[in-house]
C-alpha cells in the first residue's frame, strides 16, 4: 500500500481543516450535524443504484452519514491513511478488526499487556472459535519469530502499553511482520496520531478509543479504526454493517470537536505528565514510576524513536498493599477515581481492581499489573495543583504507615 508521507499542512492545521470543505455545505464553518436515520432517493431507481454501489450517496446512517465521512476522512489524513471507520466505542473497533481479520482456528500474537476489555474478547474468541493468542513482550525480533504458526492471522499491539507504559518498538515488530506477510495492528489510543503514525512505520492498521485523547472532553463514547481502502471496505460491508457497532452522527460530530484542539491539550497533558513524574520520583512512598518521557525509563530510546512526546499517562507503585492503593485514592481531594483518559479533568484509577480486573491473577501479574500499582491521567489543571492533591494523599499515606512521618 502506497502511503502519502509528505503532507503540505502541519497536524495542527489538519486536525481543523482536513476532510472537510465548507464550500460542498453551504458555508457552514463547522460540519454540519446530520442527525438522520435515512436518506430519501429521489427516484425509484436511484435507490436501485445506490443499493447496487453503481452510484455514490448516502442509503442509512448505519452504512454511513455526512458528519460521520468528515470525521473518518479527517482521522484518515492525521494517521496518514488510505481511509477510516467510525464506531459507536473503541472496543466495537477493536472487535471488528478481529473479527475481520481471522477465522476459527486462527492464531494472533498480542503484546504482555493490554486493556482488559481486548483481553476478555480474546478470551472469547479462544473460548467460541478457538483463536488462540500467545502474549509476549516482542522485545526481540527471534521472540516473535519463534511464535509465529502458519495459521498467524496478524500481531495485535499496544504501545505505550496499558497500565504499565512500557514501549514496542514498532520497527522491529513490522520488520518481522512484512518477512510472513502478516498484519500488525496498533492501538493508538494514548498516543493519538499526534504523538505517534504507526502507518508511518510500515504498520497497517491504526485503531483508537476516540473517548480519550480524539475525543478529549470525557462526553463521548467512541472508536476509530484507520488502514488500508480495501480492508476497510471490507469491513464496513461486514463486520461493521453485520454487527452494527456504528458511531450516532452527534457523537462524530463531537469528535470533530474535540480533534481541533487535539494538539494544544496534548502538550499540556504532556507537560503536565513530565512534571508531576519528577515529583512522584521523589516522594519516599513511591517505589516505582513508569512514564515513558522520563529519560530514566527503560523504553526511553523507543520513545525518541517513535513518539513525539510522553504522553499524558503515568503509572507509578505506592509502598503498602491493596488496601493502601485504595486508602490513597480515597484521600484524593479534586483528582477524580474514575477509568478512562484523556479528559480535561486529571482522572485516577487502580488497574488490578477496575480496568485490569477481568485479567486472572497469575495475567494480571505476569503483565506487571500488581495491587500497588495505579494509572494517573494527568490532565489539563495546573500542574501544581495537581501535585499538591497527590502529595497530600501521599503524605496522608506515610503518617499511617509511619506516625514518625
Amino acid at each position: 500500500m502506497e502511503k502519502k508521507h509528505n503532507h503540505r499542512r502541519s497536524i495542527d492545521t489538519m486536525v481543523i481543516h482536513d476532510g472537510y470543505d465548507s464550500k460542498q455545505f453551504q458555508g457552514s464553518l463547522t460540519p454540519p450535524l446530520y442527525q438522520t436515520s435515512t436518506f430519501t432517493f429521489e427516484t425509484a431507481e436511484q435507490g436501485e443504484r445506490r443499493f447496487a454501489g453503481d452510484e455514490d450517496g448516502y442509503i442509512y446512517s448505519r452504512l454511513g452519514n455526512p458528519t460521520v465521512k468528515v470525521l473518518e476522512e479527517r482521522i484518515a489524513q492525521l494517521e496518514n491513511g488510505e481511509a477510516a471507520l467510525a464506531f459507536g466505542s473503541g472496543m466495537a473497533a477493536v472487535s471488528a478488526v478481529l473479527i475481520a481479520l481471522t477465522k476459527a482456528n486462527d492464531h494472533i500474537i498480542c503484546s504482555q499487556g493490554i486493556y482488559g476489555c481486548t483481553f476478555g474478547l480474546l478470551s472469547m474468541m479462544k473460548e467460541k472459535y478457538n483463536i488462540h493468542t500467545d502474549f509476549t513482550s516482542m522485545e526481540t525480533e527471534e521472540q516473535i519469530r519463534s511464535l509465529i504458526k502458519p495459521e498467524t492471522a496478524l500481531i495485535y499491539v499496544e504501545t505505550p502499553i496499558n497500565p504499565t507504559m512500557k514501549l514496542i518498538d514498532l520497527e522491529l515488530v513490522v520488520k518481522v511482520a512484512k518477512e510472513y506477510d502478516i498484519p500488525v495492528v496498533v492501538d493508538n489510543t494514548f498516543s493519538s496520531p499526534y504523538l505517534q503514525q504507526p502507518l508511518n512505520i510500515g504498520c497497517d492498521i491504526v485503531i483508537h478509543s476516540a473517548t480519550k485523547y480524539i475525543g478529549g472532553h470525557g462526553d463521548v463514547i467512541a472508536g476509530l479504526v484507520v488502514g488500508p481502502m480495501d480492508f476497510l471496505d471490507e469491513v464496513s460491508m461486514t463486520t461493521q454493517k453485520d454487527v452494527g457497532g456504528i458511531i450516532s452522527p452527534f457523537d462524530a460530530w463531537l469528535l470533530l470537536r474535540g480533534l481541533k484542539t487535539l494538539p494544544v491539550r496534548l502538550d499540556r497533558h504532556c507537560s503536565n505528565a513530565k512534571k508531576i513524574t519528577e515529583k512522584l520520583k521523589e516522594h519516599p512512598m513511591v517505589s516505582k514510576v513508569y512514564y515513558p518521557g522520563d529519560p530514566d525509563h527503560a523504553d526511553y530510546p523507543i520513545m525518541k524513536k517513535q513518539m513525539k512526546q510522553g504522553g499524558g499517562l503515568v503509572s507509578f507503585e505506592i509502598k503498602g498493599d491493596k488496601r493502601d492503593a485504595q486508602q490513597f485514592l480515597n484521600s484524593l481531594s479534586f483528582i477524580s477515581i474514575a477509568v478512562s483518559l484523556g479528559d480535561a479533568e486529571t482522572l485516577i484509577q487502580h488497574p488490578a481492581t477496575m480496568t485490569h480486573a477481568v485479567v486472572p491473577e497469575e495475567s494480571r501479574l505476569k503483565m506487571g499489573i500488581t495491587d500497588q500499582l495505579i494509572r494517573l491521567s494527568v490532565g489539563l489543571e495546573s500542574w501544581e495543583d495537581i501535585w499538591k492533591d497527590l502529595k497530600q494523599a501521599l503524605d496522608q499515606l506515610a503518617k499511617m504507615q509511619n506516625p514518625a512521618y
